[in-house]
């Protein structure tokens, strides 16, 4: 992968949002939680993705970046590109929601669709990378400059005016947690960073157990699309040892269930990847009763008709 250009703009320079503090009394009522949403479903794109994606399309000299993504990454990228004057192909598997296919398209990004159970999205962007050598391969995740990007996060919340006891995020190949470690420590604070991941698709859990980065054979089916990834990346492996205090593995009812909640009694749409958080309290609540807690709601893209089937549930 190619070096980043030290004269390239710095991720200070981005249009980032900064993320929306959200207190819910009816949600900490019903949880008997002290907890506290921060809410990247206004970032641009709606998901923390464009921190990412930003920090990478302004750092990097290449003029096309191509990336792998199931949906919340590649529209990232594309609108990161659309406001440099960049171009890009995202690689994105059939069975990614139709609202982020088309959101890609809609910013100008070229969607290129792989059917991973005949051939992953790792493949493809090979060979896309033999075709385009002159491109950017930018990883959703397991990039320094991801890593950076997301770190913005990390930093938002320490240094916010709510002291928290701890930070509940979802991961699926760590840039976000990894981030948010990176962006804590950078701050001083004490604060202690807990993952939420499905039980479904558990690589990080199992990863963290072992002591050693365990990759899932194929991207199992949770409705957390955004953690079907088959392992965390390299780059945040180190990160994640050293900063997790650890992951709750949420079943797929209770990311559900999250959901719901955070519509019903925060007025909050979210997708279920950005739901882990509070799905994480539902799993584990002794765990952070009497604690200062804040929930990643990591974004808000979801399809239509998949979000009204789990508020209906």
């Amino acid at each position: 992968m190619p070096s980043p250009s030290p004269s390239t703009p710095a991720a200070t320079d981005a249009p980032i949002r900064p993320t929306t503090f959200i207190g819910a009394p009816r949600l900490i009522s019903r949880l008997g939680i002290d907890v506290t949403i921060a809410s990247e479903a206004f970032q641009q794109t709606g998901s923390f993705k464009f921190r990412a994606a930003y920090n990478v399309a302004s750092r990097v000299p290449q003029q096309m970046i191509i990336t792998a993504s199931s949906g919340n990454f590649g529209q990232a990228i594309a609108r990161a590109c659309a406001l440099l004057g960049k171009s890009c192909i995202i690689v994105m598997p059939d069975t990614s929601a139709k609202v982020k296919i088309d959101a890609v398209r809609e910013y100008g990004g070229t969607v290129d669709l792989v059917d991973v159970a005949q051939k992953s999205r790792a493949q493809r962007v090979a060979e896309l990378a033999a075709q385009y050598p002159d491109a950017y391969l930018a990883s959703p995740y397991d990039d320094p400059l991801v890593i950076e990007g997301n770190a913005s996060l990390g930093r938002e919340i320490a240094d916010s005016s709510r002291a928290f006891d701890c930070i509940v995020a979802p991961i699926g190949g760590g840039g976000l947690t990894s981030g948010i470690i990176a962006g804590v420590e950078a701050s001083g604070k004490r604060i202690e960073v807990i993952a939420a991941e499905p039980l479904l698709a558990n690589d990080a859990a199992r990863s963290l157990r072992a002591g050693a980065i365990i990759a899932s054979e194929r991207e199992m089916p949770t409705i957390a699309d955004g953690a079907r990834t088959l392992s965390v990346g390299k780059a945040n492996w180190p990160i994640l040892q050293r900063g997790l205090a650890g992951i709750v593995e949420v079943d797929e009812a209770q990311i559900a269930l999250g959901v719901r909640l955070l519509f019903e009694l925060a007025n909050l749409k979210v997708e279920p990847t950005g739901a882990l958080s509070i799905g994480a309290l539902l799993t584990d609540p002794e765990r952070f009763r009497g604690r200062s807690v804040c929930c990643v709601a990591s974004g808000g893209n979801v399809d239509p008709a998949v979000y009204r089937g789990l508020l209906a549930d």
